[in-house]
């Protein structure tokens, strides 16, 4: 058996390597210990995919890129391409990495990384103002649009009011606006009735900025001037203006892919966003740091994605660790609370809890049916399981068709997890009664909250991403904890009726002492 000594020295071994660690990254990369006074980087990675038209053939793309606009600052962008040349050039006033190769066979993929600051003093780009042109047709459509124009003008009076009004009568589709959409997408309908009202406007391409979002596509939006200014109007919305989250792509009505030698183009997006003190984001002090910058932020962005989560569970298992061993609480199964945890992440605490009684609930129904057809114990889980699933396309199905989207959330559970644990739970029903159940299946459900609130916090996400170390602390913690042996507080109860006699003895006591004097 290993020695106190040789425990101890380990557990004092992790956490002081996990405190210097996280001294490291505070003092030389100045990452904060707490997510504030920090700017918004954003890491956005575009792969495009096609197929080359011929084997071994020349292939040459042109691709739009974003570049210094209203609220972004382009701090640094990595074109990966190998067996590509590549170069950037400007078009229009439009930013464009060019791809090129002499030799391309089947499919190719291509990369292209931006990290971009969020910087409320970044000046806009250049932006020429697009010249107004529209055919001067007479037929059955161009009377459409001029009745369009009309209507709003007479219930308009300025640029603004004017965009709103056509808007709201192409969002109506009343009879003009359908036969006009029948053959036009919405963005490009809008963008010519505000040409013939003589507002310049373009569609251009814009990327809605959204947390740890894979493979995402550029969305169409109008963009319109009023003098010297342009703003944006959401084709769907309607929504006029420039939101903080919305970066303009391409934006002056250059194509998004010019490709010669191949066909099929597509373009996905991910996007990451993380905190990084000013001083950092503005000197771009994380960059070719290499391997003495232990960083999770030199991994691909979907990667990056996947172990934002998966460092959280270790703050799960701690709390699993001191509920279970210090407090004394019952669970079923020793982890089961922090996979719901994690589940609870993705669904939200009050749709999580009341997605999981519900399943439990009528698995466990489904589950005291089964006993009686005595099956062997590797049907009756298999049955469970389809059992579980079948509940949670049952309740997705149900709360859509109600309205509750949030519902379709309960789809993260594990499934597997849930089956087991009903199974459990019959088990310990036939077994001790329902009141263990009620018992252990709450302690799940109370460890389960605790451990959701411990990991939804912003603070501890922070933390678990940008301070490895913390992970070595956790480790020293739970390795401490293992060594606990004392009274449980949950156990403290069983002594109160030797308290109570103990106070009744020392009270009669005093009253013999009284009666002697």
């Amino acid at each position: 058996m290993m020695s106190r000594t040789s425990y101890y020295l380990i557990i004092a071994i992790l956490f002081l390597l996990g405190v210097a660690l996280m001294i490291y990254r505070n003092v030389f990369f100045e990452v904060p210990l707490m997510p504030s006074e920090t700017r918004e980087i954003w890491s956005v990675e575009a792969k495009i995919k096609f197929t080359a038209a011929k084997e071994e053939a020349p292939v040459k793309l042109s691709f739009a890129v974003p570049r210094n606009q209203k609220g972004f600052t382009i701090l640094s962008e990595t074109p990966s391409s190998p067996g590509y040349g590549v170069n950037f050039t400007e078009e229009r006033n439009q930013g464009r990495a060019v791809y090129a190769t002499r030799n391309a066979t089947g499919a190719q993929e291509l990369f292209y990384t931006v990290n971009i600051m969020k910087d409320p003093m970044a000046k806009d780009q250049a932006v020429t103002v697009p010249k107004i042109r529209f055919s001067d047709d007479q037929d059955v459509a161009a009377q459409a649009r001029n009745a369009i124009i009309a209507s709003a003008q007479s219930r308009s009076a300025d640029t603004a009011t004017l965009v709103t009004e056509i808007f709201k009568i192409v969002d109506s589709k009343d009879q003009n606006a359908n036969l006009l959409l029948k053959d036009t997408a919405k963005s490009a309908l809008l963008t010519e009735l505000l040409l013939r009202a003589q507002i310049p406007a373009r569609v251009v391409n814009v990327l809605y900025l959204k947390d740890k979002r894979r493979r995402q596509e550029l969305n169409d939006c109008v963009q319109f001037f009023d003098g010297d200014r342009y703003y944006l109007l959401d084709p769907e919305t309607g929504d006029i203006g420039h939101p903080e989250d919305v970066l303009l792509w391409e934006y002056n009505s250059t194509p998004l892919i010019d490709l010669t030698g191949g066909h099929n183009a597509q373009v996905l997006f991910s996007m990451a966003k993380k905190p990084v003190p000013v001083k950092n984001a503005l000197s771009e002090k994380f960059k070719d740091t290499g391997l003495i910058n232990f960083s999770l932020d030199l991994l691909p962005l979907e990667e990056q994605a996947i172990f934002r989560d998966i460092l959280l569970l270790p703050v799960g298992v701690l709390v699993v660790v001191f509920l279970r061993i210090v407090v004394g609480l019952k669970t079923s199964g020793t982890f089961m609370p922090v996979l719901i945890a994690m589940a609870f992440m993705k669904t939200h605490l009050l749709v999580g809890v009341v997605g999981l009684l519900l399943i439990v609930s009528i698995g466990l129904i489904m589950r005291f049916y089964l006993s009686r057809l005595n099956l062997l114990l590797v049907a009756r889980i298999s049955t469970v399981i389809i059992a579980v699933i079948g509940i949670i396309v049952f309740l997705t199905v149900i709360t859509f068709q109600f309205g509750i989207t949030e519902g379709m959330k309960i789809t993260f559970f594990p499934m597997i997890i849930l089956s087991w644990t009903i199974e459990r739970m019959s088990i310990l029903w036939e077994e001790e009664g329902a009141k263990q159940v009620f018992v252990q299946g709450g302690g799940s459900l109370l460890v389960a909250i605790l451990a959701y609130l411990a990991m939804s916090s912003l603070i501890v996400q922070h933390l678990t991403f940008n301070f490895l170390g913390l992970q070595f602390i956790i480790g020293a913690l739970v390795l401490l904890l293992g060594n606990y042996s004392g009274y449980r507080l949950t156990e403290l109860k069983r002594f109160k009726p030797l308290v109570d006699e103990m106070q009744a003895e020392q009270v009669a006591g005093k009253n013999n002492d009284s009666r002697d004097a």
